[in-house]
């Protein structure tokens, strides 16, 4: 491609980030927005025209990179949102230990976890290593318990490393009985101070600004916030902290456009009392939260889908729609979940992996193509939903025309990527580059994103999709590898432990 058809791209890429920024954070600037579409819009047909032949091209690149070059071409990728993001699972181990032992981060605060077991009756309780709590629980445990505890801060090296593996599935086999049983639990209360809380979500967001995401929607609430002397924040204060600091330069200046849902624990005896109030509440905040969610191991069959029918048709008498992405499916034998989830009203099924079993349902969404899939491979292979990749049926969806989507889940505790569900992907399945725009596209078609906001997004999307073009079309094969020279990839210990690739 011509220089000045890099130079095209380039254009058109700045002109959406500036729409972008426009469109989401002073909604009365639309003209000015809308100008910039149209200025952009004209220069990127001209870088359009040229991206033709890029399918070729992205498979002679794919064919002759090796791993290492491989991932660092998909974490350059431009790659739309992450739909399905649990923030509470989402945090990288390292990244916790670091925000925990800094008060000028935390709010003060000081935190202990428990290393040492002489007393029953948990004296031998895998839960209990490493159980992490706050200063005015630590404070008000009685003195034998205190001595079991040890401050954070005060760790050897080796400490802190077991501290960090306590908190991901880092050994085979650990599967659903370490994640759902032991990892959520270790994390005790730590998450109730607000700064812990928000400061993580602002690492997440600066994480995936980097590798290519435009767009979070993220599975967090701001019920049971406590202050530092343990009293219960109101939800308005909690919220007022949030927007706080998402407004601060750091996490404005990445770009990345975030907005919430709110999860109900599916299986709770009281689920239709909080499914109640937690509408009204998002119902009443639509510009931050834009969507319900119903969380919880499905295995427990308190919580199946027809429970909640009546009640969510009840709400909608009340209240104007709110959209639902709502997990189902994702079990190990077949069930009517998905089927049934659908008839809630959803319009995102999360997992969904099961759905390759329910032949009338998948009919249906192919014919439809009106519900989005949001697919999480680490997560199927780790929990060991499917724990051999190579029969996911992702591949069928996606080229039997039921839309869908990669999403991290909770990519902290697997210790992962958007970059690594991308790198799954394209390995295990082949993926064309049209299969991989197509993905990108849908994260933010199927977004439940203000109108104008996910319009300005699928235009920041192409614009950015078209400079990735002009980056890696021109030039031999050879030259376009060599300019990942440039690009500093990020990675964790998933990309480690499985394909051997460690970035800084």
């Amino acid at each position: 491609m011509s220089s000045v058809h890099a130079q095209l791209a380039s254009f058109v890429q700045r002109a959406f980030s500036v729409a972008v920024t426009e469109v989401t954070l002073f909604p009365g600037r639309m003209r000015a927005s809308r100008l910039l579409f149209v200025l952009a819009w004209l220069a990127g047909a001209a870088v359009l025209v040229r991206a033709e032949d890029f399918p070729a091209r992205f498979e002679a690149l794919k064919a002759a990179a090796t791993p290492r070059q491989l991932f660092t071409l998909l974490y350059d990728l431009p790659k739309g949102g992450d739909l399905h993001h649990h923030s509470g699972g989402s945090n990288i181990p390292e990244w916790t230990l670091a925000l925990l032992c800094d008060p000028a981060r935390n709010g003060g605060d000081a935190f202990y976890t428990r290393l040492r077991f002489s007393a029953p009756p948990d004296a031998i309780s895998p839960v209990a290593r490493f159980r992490t709590v706050r200063r005015l629980t630590f404070e008000a445990m009685p003195p034998a318990v205190q001595r079991e505890y040890v401050a954070l801060t005060d760790l050897t090296a080796a400490e802190r490393e077991a501290w960090c593996n306590a908190f991901r599935l880092d050994e085979k086999d650990e599967g659903r009985v370490e994640f759902f049983q032991h990892l959520w639990p270790r994390q005790a209360d730590f998450l109730r101070n607000p700064h812990v809380r928000f400061e993580l979500l602002a690492e997440n967001i600066k994480a995936f600004a980097a590798e290519g995401l435009r767009y979070l929607e993220a599975q967090l609430g701001v019920d049971g916030l406590q202050s530092l002397k343990g009293e219960l924040l109101s939800r308005d204060e909690g919220l007022g902290l949030l927007r706080e600091r998402l407004s601060r330069p750091d996490i404005v200046s990445t770009g990345l456009v975030v907005r919430f849902q709110e999860g109900i624990l599916r299986f709770s005896p009281k689920a239709e009392e909080a499914l109640d109030e937690t509408y009204a509440w998002v119902s009443a905040h639509r510009d931050l939260w834009v969507g319900l969610n119903m969380v919880g191991i499905e295995e427990n069959g308190k919580g199946y889908p027809l429970r909640f029918l009546e009640a969510f048709r009840t709400l909608r008498r009340r209240f104007p729609t709110l959209p639902l992405s709502i997990h189902a499916g994702e079990m190990d034998g077949p069930d009517h979940h998905i089927r049934d989830t659908l008839l809630l009203g959803a319009s995102r099924i999360g997992h969904g992996i099961n759905l390759i079993r329910d032949p009338d349902t998948l009919l249906l969404l192919q014919q439809s193509r009106r519900v989005l899939i949001e697919i999480n491979l680490i997560s199927n292979r780790l929990l060991e939903y499917i724990p051999d990749l190579s029969v996911h049926p992702f591949p069928e969806l996606l080229r039997t025309g039921v839309p869908v989507c990669l999403n991290t889940d909770d990519r902290g505790m697997w210790d992962s990527s958007m970059t690594d569900e991308y790198f799954t992907a394209v390995t295990t399945f082949n993926l064309s580059w049209d299969e991989l725009v197509q993905l990108g596209r849908n994260s933010l078609a199927f977004s439940f994103a203000q109108p104008e906001v996910k319009a300005a997004l699928l235009a920041d999307y192409e614009a950015r999709v078209a400079a990735f073009v002009a980056r890696y079309q021109n030039g031999t094969v050879a030259e376009a590898l060599a300019r990942l020279n440039s690009v500093r990839p990020v990675s964790y210990g998933y990309a480690r432990r499985t394909w051997g690739l460690s970035f800084p």
